[in-house]
């Protein structure tokens, strides 16, 4: 994980287009059970993190935003220094 910065929503985008090989723009807001458990696992595999979400949380991510959300949250969870600097420039 050293050196990445918490993702912002551009690279989530990058991530979902993967699922269905499709451009980042054809990813829709809104997220698919099975589009959230791929990007979770995309996310774990790239960042070298296991995100334990509880079922609630799980449930809870609908959209984009919610995802980037919760992926940077972990992010930040896991690697202290990455607040600094990174943050603002990873969104988008």
């Amino acid at each position: 994980m050293s050196g990445l910065a918490p993702p912002g929503r551009a690279e989530v985008l990058v991530m979902l287009a993967g699922f269905g090989e499709r451009s980042d723009g054809a990813v829709h807001e809104s997220l698919g059970s099975l589009e959230l458990t791929w990007l979770i696992a995309e996310f774990e595999q790239r960042y070298g993190i296991e995100l334990d979400l509880p079922d609630e949380r799980f449930e809870a991510i609908r959209t984009v935003d919610d995802a980037t959300e919760v992926l940077r949250a972990a992010v930040l969870a896991a690697v202290p220094g990455a607040a600094a600097g990174s943050v603002g420039a990873a969104r988008t």
